[in-house]
Formats: C-alpha cells, structure tokens, sequence
C-alpha cells in the first residue's frame, strides 16, 4: 500500500465529509428558516464541489485499500446508505411538496448520516447497532 497516497486521500475524504455535514445541517437550518441565503451562488455550487472531492477520495481508497463494496459487506451497508442519505438530502433541500415533509426528510438524512459514520467506524453493517 503506498502509505502517503493512503493518509492524503484518508484525511481529505474526513475533511470532505466534515465539511459535506456541516454545509447539510446549515442548508437544512436555513430550510426550516425559509432563509434567501439558500438561494444565494455558491451555496448551490461548493456543495457539489465537495462531495465531488468526496466520491473521487472514497473511489482512492476503495483502490488502495481493495475492499470493494457488494464484496466487503459494512461497504455494501454504507454505499446503500449513502444512496438513502442522498434522495433523502434531495427531498429534504428541494423536492418536498410542503416544509413538513422537507423537515422529516431532513432529521432522516441526519440520522442515514450518523448510521454511515458508524459503519465506516465499525467497519461492520450494523453500525452503532453493532453493541446492542
């Protein structure tokens, strides 16, 4: 494994997914607020620069670290729940009919969220579940 190329792409993908959060919770903040900040440029476009830097690091190191997901089962687990996280995201941002429905999707996308990072922690598909 070549080591820098793993702790460059580790700790940008933590950086990415730091910074894809909290870039989530503010949208979802200014949401529930029926804030104009939403519309403002560069909040439609830094998200998708982000979590573009997130995919290509997470493709890296599914390379470097040859787990794959559909092979490795708590990868399987976060790839399927990053796909929930995301039409949950574009319910909670955009696509809900009314600010209800916007606001549930939004406190599941947080929740998909915190599962993801307990599976990545636990590497095992049951995540925070995994003690219980």
């Amino acid at each position: 494994m070549a080591m820098p190329t793993y702790l460059i792409l580790k700790h940008l993908h933590l950086t990415a997914v730091v910074l894809s959060f909290a870039l989530f919770i503010l949208r979802g903040l200014w949401m529930l607020a029926d804030s104009p900040q939403l519309q403002r440029r560069w909040v439609r476009i830094v998200p998708h620069l982000i979590d573009t830097v997130l995919l290509a690091s997470a493709i890296g190191l599914t390379l470097i670290l040859q787990q794959y997901p559909f092979v490795n089962g708590w990868l399987t687990a976060k790839v399927l729940a990053l796909i929930a996280y995301i039409i949950l995201g574009s319910i909670a941002l955009k696509r809900g009919p009314t600010r209800t429905i916007r606001a549930l999707a939004w406190v599941a996308a947080l929740a998909t969220f915190g599962y993801i990072v307990s599976v990545a922690l636990t590497h095992d598909p049951r995540g925070f579940l995994t003690g219980w």
